[in-house]
């Protein structure tokens, strides 16, 4: 039965570590499947979009996304198109918490789209076209493989005087 998993915070120097591929060998194992249904339930329980497995102290190139109420696993994934067009949205994480262990939201200009080539759960070769919310999501969760917080990306805006949160 899938378990709940720590999930790390920042400042952890986990977070900030670029992640290793994992071997196509691993992915039939049971033990990474069981991963798999782990970081499922982890990113299910925190009502989150997307989790990385830096997040719950693994450095390896594995992300797991609900969206429109479909789970994606994400190994070695990679970026192999991204839109010029940009758009800049709010984001939040869930590895990025207030003092009183709440998430922090901020402002983060990412592509409208992205395709993105990777590894299914079970060891197949995908591709995703993605725009919107999925293309965020891919964007926000690829960087956590490269140690990468979206609070390294926020913007100024430039109708306020506010200033981005380090």
């Amino acid at each position: 039965m899938p378990k709940q998993l720590q999930i790390l915070t920042n400042p952890n120097p986990i977070l900030r570590k670029i992640s290793d591929n994992i071997g196509a060998e691993e992915i039939s194992r049971q033990n990474f499947q069981e991963l798999l249904a782990d970081m499922k339930e982890t990113m299910i329980k925190k009502d989150g979009a997307g989790l990385a497995a830096p997040q719950i102290g693994r450095n390896v190139r594995l992300v797991v996304i609900h969206h429109n109420n479909k789970i994606y696993f994400l190994i070695n994934p990679k970026i192999t198109k991204k839109s010029w067009a940009r758009e800049i949205e709010e984001e939040g994480c869930l590895s990025v918490l207030n003092k009183k262990g709440e998430i922090i939201y901020g402002r983060v200009e990412r592509h409208k789209k992205v395709n993105c080539a990777y590894l299914d759960g079970k060891g197949k070769a995908k591709k995703i076209s993605a725009d919107k919310i999925m293309s965020r999501i891919i964007q926000h969760e690829l960087d956590h493989l490269d140690g990468i917080l979206f609070i390294d990306k926020l913007v100024k805006d430039k109708f306020t005087k506010d200033k981005p949160v380090k």
